[in-house]
């Protein structure tokens, strides 16, 4: 059997599971975090929950698509390793990057809403001033 198929064969495997695990994990416990996000709304958490996790699939699955492909052919078990390991690698590191990106973009949507709860409600009006003839 042609060596380049099994590391493509492997690649994907690993590629698609690592991907779904990843996903799972963060729609799981990122759900909790998106309802304080956005205020106790649960039923808005779950759609941008669900939307995220989409989008999640989208990229990251083009991306293992995009990048199965290989330049030369793999002839011998070192260069399956070697194979696996660089595209393994390239897709773990877009997938934390992806996750770190989403966490940052929450975190400072959730820091503007903590900052407008914790704000003071403005000053009464302590009185009326009339407008000036000339205005």
């Amino acid at each position: 059997m042609d060596l380049t198929v099994v590391a493509y064969v492997v690649y994907l495997v690993v590629s698609v599971s690592l991907t779904v695990w990843v996903a799972r994990t963060l729609s799981q416990n990122g759900r909790v975090f998106l309802s304080d996000v956005l205020h106790g709304n649960e039923k808005l958490a779950d759609a941008v929950n669900h939307l995220l996790v989409v989008g999640f699939y989208l990229v990251n699955l083009g991306f293992v698509a995009l990048y199965l492909s290989g330049d030369s052919d793999i002839e011998n078990t070192r260069e399956v390793f070697e194979a696996l390991s660089t595209k393994l690698g390239v897709v773990l590191l877009v997938l934390g990057v992806m996750h770190l990106g989403n966490v940052f973009v929450l975190n400072k949507i959730r820091r503007r809403g903590v900052m407008e709860r914790e704000q003071l409600p403005p000053v009464a009006p302590q009185d009326w001033v009339a407008p000036s003839a000339g205005a």
